[in-house]
């Protein structure tokens, strides 16, 4: 059962009675009310300077202290504390200069009076899922289909992304693959048919008349090194790809999107970029100078820059863009552009800093002429990993004022995205849902979920058998076998995968999946 120790004495003792690992090295402390107002109130001022207040309910007790406390620490300038050296980059090369504090922020004592708060009025363990109704089998929609052959000799499967490229009178499916730095190109029949060398991950493709831009991540693993790049890869008339031995622009920080649009009106093609980055990143533009490259502008200064829509949304003729940043200030922002390619910043919707959102679209879920918010939190491998009830699928309805409020939500593990389409063909938009980090042990199901719009606010929640053979990090949507009906393709990133209850060993698994929609066009 779940503890929440609240302030109903003047004495509070610490102890995680659900933990004996923790009881072990846990020292037991009696903890005056005193102190954990005064944690309250500090929190308020240092917490809160960086992103949303979290609250102590959304973790345990024992993620607070072993976890997320000590890695806050050093951002006030704490960098030992009880005996003990908190985890820092600060000698990290590519890490900006003066990131952390030269000098504590908070004394000593404040420090212990934050930590005090978190861990003596936190949950010893956090509530499991409340579903309305459990995942079930049996929808027939989709056929499921393996590609022929794997990628690479024996290796487990790495893909990173996947994308349906139905440019240039083409129904092909794109794939980037992790082990090899490469962009792959398979025909409607799932057989390889080209592939190039990128030099690292390619997450995202941003389609042009010449061919595409690649979103190259440089490297995958958190890192504050500015390896990425946009590279121009042309495309000929018979689908031969090639890449430009020079890359467009380079320098970022860990880019996961690169998306073109003329910004300021000069009649040039510009790129947004998400810098998603680690300890440092941003939300920036590259202006295109014509011969003279590309000119990199910031519009927000901060890391988890993870997905942007391009849209002249106030309907002033001017590119607007409606972002989600998913670190430590983790919302969803509309940036109105002004002109010049200067923006003004809103936020639209603000999450917890331990949310772990990422991805959001936007899609008229009520048919009511504005759009909505279609969003999913589920990252879970920082300094909290455990099981986190608020991982899921939500929907937020739009005012038609920007103003949003939530109207579903559908609890998933580990939830990575969701993508909004009629996929039966019954004229209401209905979900489609991946999980990188589901519960595999207990309900591995929660993988692939497809939620059936029936009308009036209900939904039924399927799974399809044969998708447990992948732990799904990417997903898209589209027409690959041009008959009119949106297909799914998942992606499997299989490293560090663990084996399901089943025994399914996702590293033996398809390196993607095909599901043919077989429903009503």
């Amino acid at each position: 059962m779940n503890c929440f120790r609240r302030l109903a004495a003047i004495v509070v003792i610490i102890c995680c009675g659900s933990c004996k690992e923790y009881n072990r090295n846990h020292v037991h402390r009696e903890v005056l009310r005193s102190s954990i107002a005064k944690g309250e109130a500090l929190a308020v001022s240092y917490c809160q300077g960086c992103h949303a207040l979290p609250d102590p309910s959304i973790l345990d007790a024992k993620s607070w202290e072993k976890g997320v406390l000590p890695h806050m620490g050093p951002l006030l300038g704490i960098r030992y504390f009880n005996g003990r050296r908190y985890p820092s980059a600060e000698g990290d090369r590519f890490l900006d200069k003066g990131y952390y504090p030269a000098l504590p922020v908070v004394s000593e004592e404040d420090w212990q009076h934050i930590i005090d708060y978190y861990t003596a009025t936190s949950p010893d363990s956090l509530p499991g899922q409340q579903r309305k109704e459990g995942i079930k089998e049996g929808v027939s929609l989709f056929q499921v289909i393996s590609p022929a052959g794997r990628i690479g000799a024996g290796a487990p499967p790495a893909i990173c992304m996947v994308r349906i490229d139905t440019g240039r009178g083409r129904h092909d499916l794109l794939t980037g693959d992790v082990l090899t730095g490469s962009l792959l190109r398979w025909n409607g029949a799932l057989r390889m048919v080209d592939s190039i060398g990128c030099g690292g991950p390619v997450l995202g493709i941003d389609s042009r008349k010449d061919g595409m831009v690649a979103c190259n991540v440089g490297l995958l693993n958190p890192s504050n090194a500015r390896l990425g790049k946009g590279q121009l890869i042309r495309v000929d008339a018979g689908g031969k790809m090639r890449v430009d031995s020079q890359p467009l622009f380079a320098g970022l920080a860990r880019p996961v999107q690169v998306s073109g649009a003329d910004l300021n009106g000069d009649g040039r093609l510009d790129y947004v970029v998400c810098e998603f980055g680690y300890m440092t990143g941003a939300l920036s533009w590259m202006e295109n100078r014509g011969d003279s490259g590309y000119l990199r502008h910031v519009i927000k200064a901060l890391p988890g820059a993870i997905k942007a829509y391009i849209g002249d949304y106030n309907h002033d003729g001017l590119p607007d863009l409606w972002v989600l940043f998913a670190q430590g200030e983790e919302g969803i922002f509309l940036f109105t552009n002004k002109g010049g390619g200067v923006f003004s910043e809103e936020e639209v919707l603000r999450f917890p800093p331990v949310n772990g959102s990422s991805y959001f679209e936007l899609a008229d879920m009520n048919e009511d002429g504005y759009p909505d918010i279609v969003y999913t939190c589920g990252d879970n491998a920082d300094f909290s990993m455990v099981l986190k009830p608020y991982h899921g699928v939500y929907i937020f309805l739009n005012d038609g004022k920007n103003h949003f409020r939530q109207d579903f939500f559908f609890p998933i593990n580990g939830c990575y995205k969701a993508v909004a389409r009629d996929f039966d063909g019954d004229g209401d938009l209905d979900l489609a849902t991946i999980a990188f980090f589901a519960d595999f042990k207990h309900q591995p199901e929660e993988g692939f979920v497809y939620l059936e719009n029936v009308g009036h606010g209900e939904w039924r929640p399927y799974t399809i058998s044969g998708t447990e053979v992948g732990r799904w990090l990417t997903m898209d949507v589209g027409d690959l076998d041009g008959d009119g009906r949106p297909d799914i393709i998942l992606g499997n990133f299989s490293f560090l995968a663990p084996v399901t209850k089943a025994g399914v060993d996702f590293k033996k698994g398809p390196p993607f999946l095909f599901l043919r929609n077989m429903g009503r066009k």
